[in-house]
């Protein structure tokens, strides 16, 4: 990594591309997007790596034109992560307050802390704890409650959860194309730094970022993540239906729905009839245009459903001030926002990457392009960002500086625990000091049951 431009990268292993992204970030806390290139993704499924060798080769691929347009050498990035294994759901823990004190930063962090602490399914990692918004003495809603008085706070956390095996196939990738991996983001996450405005997050906003082999959720509310969930049904799925329903190779069923395909089959031309060339020796298929719409109108409804059904679950419906916004290769079928539209009966525009001042691209070369996930990971690491999908690294840099000095009795327990106990022999042959010894070993164990903090869930 150029250390005098201060560069970062990212990359976006995807079911159908890999992307990698550069950019500077400035004084002002605004970030230059430097370069964006992509390479075909061979290795992934669903979100999910099945072929290690065919994914570090994208990933080199992606990588190594993006220092040769840049004429600078990456050695550090940040990754996406996704798959439908991926989980989410909301924790609540609380902490008492000293009435004479009011409420710090450090006491922040140890709810932080204390939501870490789950009972997981096995295999399971925690990827991000988020804070939503805090309530002092269960009163009123806070979202940052620091030199308030109270009681009681009260945290509430939105959890996100993987698979551990998948977070360490995309850290070996990573390393393998001789890259480090400086820390995971969901995409969805991602994306929704790369797409969504401030304002649209204050109203209410959903992010639906279709890609090639899942589908990307993620709700905000009043500039708050309420939700995220990941759909097993992407661009792919449409694409494996037209093969089978219309007889047809998959890469010529890729092109059927990228050049002819309509989300809505009642607008498609039903007089309309393509033909596909046939393999050597048989003759050219003829596919009505009305037919291939109805296969991805079915499929995509599918997708939709499931979109509604976790806006029901998420209970803001009726709080999406600013709607639905699509983005991702698979969102670019013809028609598609009219369709989610009748569906849902919510707003829905198209999002593009957000530019965060001059770049060398124009706009018009990244519409229709999978670049919002990796050029939101520009952002969202510096956000959301946790190094191998543990503890948020800010949580520690903070604790360095607020936790309190430990106490000379503390210290002093501790020294006392370190002591190597005394035999049973020893002790039988002083019967003058046993029950002095049985006094100090109780008060020792008292003592001790509160060395630990409590967890509250």
């Amino acid at each position: 990594m150029n250390q005098e431009r201060k560069i970062i990268a990212t990359v976006d292993i995807g079911t159908t591309t890999v992307v990698a992204a550069a950019g500077q970030k400035h004084s002002d806390g605004r970030m230059e997007v430097l370069g964006v290139e992509k390479a075909v993704s061979t290795g992934v499924k669903r979100g999910v790596i099945l072929n290690i060798e065919e994914t570090v080769t994208a990933i080199k691929q992606a990588v190594g034109a993006l220092e040769e347009r840049l004429d600078v050498k990456i050695s550090e990035v940040f990754a996406g992560m996704a798959g439908y294994s991926m989980r989410s759901f909301t924790n609540s823990c609380y902490r008492f307050i000293n009435k004479e004190s009011e409420i710090s930063t450090f006491d922040l962090d140890q709810l932080l802390r204390d939501s870490h602490r789950l009972s997981l399914e096995p295999g399971e990692k925690i990827i991000h704890v988020i804070p939503q918004e805090y309530s002092v003495d269960k009163e009123h809603s806070e979202k940052n409650p620091v030199g308030m008085s109270g009681q009681r706070l009260d945290a509430y956390f939105h959890v996100v959860t993987g698979k551990e095996t998948a977070l360490s196939n995309i850290e070996k990738c990573i390393q393998r194309a001789g890259l480090k991996m400086n820390g995971v983001v969901l995409e969805s996450l991602a994306s929704a730094e790369g797409v969504l405005t401030e304002e649209e997050k204050e109203a209410g906003v959903v992010l639906v970022d279709i890609g090639g082999g899942t589908t990307d959720m993620a709700l905000f509310y009043d500039g708050i993540l309420r939700h995220t969930a990941v759909i097993p049904f992407g661009g792919n799925v449409v694409t494996s239906d037209i093969k089978e329903g219309c007889s047809v190779l998959f890469k010529q069923a890729e092109s059927l729905k990228v050049r002819f395909g309509s989300a809505m089959s009642s607008l498609a031309r039903e007089d309309m009839v393509i033909a596909i060339p046939g393999m050597p020796g048989w003759e050219p298929r003829e596919i009505s245009l009305r037919s291939l719409s109805c296969i991805i109108q079915a499929r995509m409804e599918e997708i939709v459903e499931y979109v509604a059904r976790h806006i029901e679950r998420s209970g803001y419906y009726d709080k999406l001030g600013a709607g639905i916004v699509l983005t991702g290769g698979g969102a670019l079928l013809k028609h598609l926002p009219q369709l989610i539209r009748l569906k849902t009966g919510l707003d829905v525009r198209m999002g593009q990457p957000l530019l965060f001042q001059d770049t060398s691209y124009a706009e018009e070369e990244l519409a229709g392009e999978p670049y919002a996930t990796a050029v939101g990971l520009l952002t969202a690491s510096a956000v959301y960002a946790s190094p191998k999908g543990g503890r948020q690294q800010s949580l520690f840099e903070e604790e360095k500086l607020e936790t309190p000095v430990e106490s000379v009795e503390t210290t002093a327990r501790k020294v006392a625990k370190a002591k190597p106990k005394k035999s049973r022999l020893n002790r039988e042959a002083m019967p003058g000091d046993l029950f002095g010894s049985l006094k100090s070993k109780i008060g020792n164990t008292f003592a001790g049951m509160f060395d630990d903090d409590d967890v509250e869930m």
